[in-house]
């Protein structure tokens, strides 16, 4: 996670057109953890040091609220170090397949163009060490290089705590379009974001402090040619008052204050996050 320069007038005007009626969707109801194939992943002493996140994440049950199962093609937004690589691969399964995707090159500049640029040749190789699957089952791309082949045969696309740096870097809608490139008709997206009170002020809420209204992420998804199926509360954190001046980063597991109140946010744990589930439109 990192924070991010200022973000397009524009792109704030086309949030805010979207009409509220449209945002409506059904809560997802509570889901039980009995997938005993997720069970034996998440048991994985693989996860020895994830598993300590698993009581803020729930990745058993964002999981199934995204509707992934084994056998699925899914594509993991900016996976980073990995920490969803490690569960999705060996969920999927031989039948499956899990795809890393970054951030398109057309806006990027400097090192972090340099760094997108080189996750297709190195991601492979972290993944297969992480799961122990062989680096020519795991594919990875940026969405500007999308193959052809690929395009329309995704099940699913996550994109995990990732909207707060797309939208003011500028990625927001080239990845996007790329990403409904990539899903089936039947498609699906999956999104967790740290989630801003709803009257939370705009210098709070653009990105730059991690946190984002849930509804300006929705309007800004549906925007890009995608309409809203289902939220949760699976990732909701009561204890976070998401009002931070050093922003999402102050809480676990960043601690950007490091030992100053650290058993305070350490109490608090990670971040309040909405968890949305959108549809490919036509």
């Amino acid at each position: 996670m990192r924070k991010a320069a200022l973000l397009p007038a524009l792109m704030l005007a086309a949030a805010a057109a979207v009409p509220a009626a449209l945002h409506a969707a059904p809560e997802a109801p509570a889901v039980a953890t009995a997938d005993p194939e997720m069970a034996k992943v998440l048991a994985d002493p693989r996860r020895d040091s994830d598993r300590v996140r698993d009581a803020f994440r729930h990745p058993a049950e964002t999981l199934a609220f995204f509707r992934i199962k084994p056998g699925m093609t899914v594509a993991d937004y900016m996976p980073s170090s990995g920490w969803y690589t490690r569960i999705l691969v060996p969920y999927l399964g031989d039948k499956g397949q899990y795809i890393g995707i970054t951030a398109g090159l057309a806006t990027a500049t400097g090192d972090t163009r340099t760094r997108l640029a080189n996750f297709p040749g190195f991601f492979p190789g972290k993944a297969a060490g992480w799961t122990g699957v062989p680096a020519a089952r795991i594919p990875a791309f940026t969405l500007d290089a999308v193959p052809a082949e690929r395009k329309g045969t995704v099940d699913r696309v996550m994109i995990m705590r990732e909207v707060h740096n797309m939208w003011p870097d500028n990625y927001l809608y080239n990845d996007l379009a790329a990403i409904r490139s990539l899903l089936k008709p039947d498609g699906l997206l999956g999104i967790e974001e740290h989630r801003a009170k709803p009257d939370a002020p705009a210098s709070y809420t653009l990105g730059t402090m991690g946190y984002m209204r849930e509804a300006d992420v929705i309007a800004l998804i549906e925007a890009h040619g995608f309409k809203l199926v289902a939220k949760s509360e699976i990732n909701a954190n009561p204890k976070d008052s998401a009002d931070w001046p050093d922003g999402v980063w102050t809480l676990p597991p960043v601690l950007t204050l490091k030992d100053k109140d650290r058993a305070k946010y350490e109490a608090i744990g990670e971040s309040d996050r909405m968890t949305l589930l959108f549809a490919k439109r036509p």
